[in-house]
């Protein structure tokens, strides 16, 4: 077994900020004195362990999760995800949560005036295969209202998280879709100061994966290192 010997180092512009005023909740969250390193134990640096056992066949897909289908557009969500030099991280834990085709959470929290989806619980999972791919089949998300400012809207998007072989590897980031023009309102979206690292959020229209009168297909590459590094959302 590998041992995991500390955090990636981000490129220089291609990760959030801690602190980006725009985006309300970093003011009351984001660190005001330095950062203390934890010596990270062997049960952060070697576990959990997850194998085929924990993840059921039909995990991946969110559609045929309940009794009835799910409302809205079905798509395709896949891609691969890779290390810094190009080659693919095989056998590890991709995971995606999202809000269902109105844009409301199956959450009590979530008090959004839109209505929920009993055939749609919004989560889903799946361990890439030898060559680092992945693959889920979903609905479309709706946007919704957030309240970080006046009339602020989320811009559809999937929330991912690749959880790598231990504790200390879990990264978290969003994807988006293209030609939304609620991307350019979005502090959220905008807090990745470098612009090229910012477009890395948005998925592709592949017609390589797109279902004939069924589903359209999105691809989506989750890159863990190096200038062309996906962004991932900060943990303070």
């Amino acid at each position: 077994m590998s041992i995991i010997t500390g955090y990636r180092r981000p490129f220089p512009g291609t990760q959030p900020d801690y602190l980006f005023p725009p985006y309300a909740s970093t003011v009351k969250r984001a660190p005001t004195k330095p950062l203390v390193r934890l010596p990270h134990t062997q049960t952060e640096l070697t576990g959990p362990v997850f194998g085929y056992g924990e993840v059921k066949r039909g995990d991946h897909d969110l559609t045929n999760q309940h009794a009835g289908d799910p409302i809205g557009e079905r798509i395709i969500v896949s891609g691969r995800v890779l290390d810094e030099n190009g080659r693919p991280v095989p056998h590890t834990l991709v995971e995606i949560w999202q809000a269902n085709s109105a844009g409301r959470y199956p959450h009590r929290v979530d008090q959004h005036d839109a209505p929920t989806d009993p055939n749609f619980t919004g989560c889903g999972r799946t361990l890439t295969d030898k060559q680092g791919r992945y693959r889920f089949v979903t609905i479309k998300p709706g946007e919704y209202p957030w309240r970080n400012h006046y009339n602020a809207w989320r811009p559809a998007h999937i929330h991912f998280s690749v959880f790598g072989p231990a504790f200390a590897t879990r990264l978290v980031t969003q994807m988006y879709f293209p030609g939304d023009p609620l991307l350019p309102f979005d502090p959220m979206f905008n807090c990745v100061p470098d612009e090229r690292a910012r477009n890395r959020l948005i998925s592709a229209l592949d017609w390589e994966t797109t279902v004939p009168e069924t589903a359209l297909g999105y691809r989506f590459d989750v890159i863990l290192r190096g200038p062309d590094e996906t962004p991932m959302e900060k943990k303070s």
